[in-house]
């Protein structure tokens, strides 16, 4: 009988049946046994092998994210809306306030990616997070993820060529992670990474439309972008080892 390879399986969704057929002399007669197997649900939740959607587990806790306190944000993983494919690639938030101009061919358009949103009125503070994730062989995946957040970081810097009412100022400044605020009309505080090891980016960005109601909180940078990082380690298996 040929043996089973990986190659033979049918995709996923599709319920596997496999039947075994064992022959055992007993008492002089054969016993037939069938044996079904269902495989566990494509839901991703860990990467690999399945890379196609951004995994719950990726996302930073909801107790690490600023204001949570007073916002009670919501578990990300369980708001995320994927946003694959859509347009040029999704943007960062600052790049939109800071009318960064849109690059013609986007890296970003290949990524699996997803976003939450979360709004509240002017004065109060909204969220978005993203993550963007390039399927395949991390050294090419990493070289891009790590190309979108420098592109990123100098957007970030050039946003008064956009927006000249807005002030850029980067509190966090490292090859690889950055965290800005950014003072004006509107008060906006972000936070990107790169994690090569997993051809990912991921962004979180808290602003406020007008004089923020609730003051901001003192907190470290690095304490932050650990725990955007630390769930990588996770949902992208063996990316941190």
């Amino acid at each position: 009988m040929r043996q089973l390879h990986a190659s033979d399986c049918a995709p996923a969704g599709v319920v596997v049946v496999r039947v075994a057929l064992a022959t055992m002399l007993l008492a002089g007669g054969l016993v037939f046994a069938l044996i079904v197997v269902v495989p566990a649900s494509a839901e991703p939740e860990a990467c690999p092998p399945v890379c196609d959607q951004i995994p719950n587990t990726a996302w930073i806790p909801q107790r690490a994210v600023p204001l949570n306190s007073v916002y009670n944000w919501p578990t990300l993983g369980s708001q995320a809306v994927q946003v694959t494919g859509a347009g040029n690639g999704p943007r960062f938030r600052f790049e939109e306030l800071c009318g960064a101009r849109q690059l013609p061919q986007d890296p970003r358009a290949s990524a699996v990616a997803a976003r939450v949103t979360v709004a509240h009125p002017d004065g109060q503070w909204q969220l978005q997070a993203q993550i963007l994730h390039w399927r395949g062989d991390t050294a090419r995946g990493g070289s891009i993820a790590a190309a979108v957040f420098s592109t990123g970081v100098a957007a970030l810097r050039g946003c008064q060529l956009g927006a000249p009412l807005q002030s850029p100022s980067l509190t966090t400044d490292e090859p690889d992670r950055m965290s800005a605020v950014i003072s004006g009309p509107v008060v906006m505080h972000s936070y990107l990474i790169a994690h090569p090891a997993s051809s990912t980016v991921s962004e979180l960005t808290l602003w406020s439309s007008g004089p923020p109601q609730v003051p901001w909180p003192s907190m470290a940078d690095n304490q932050l972008l650990d725990s955007m990082i630390a769930p990588l380690c996770e949902a992208y298996i063996a990316s941190c080892q």
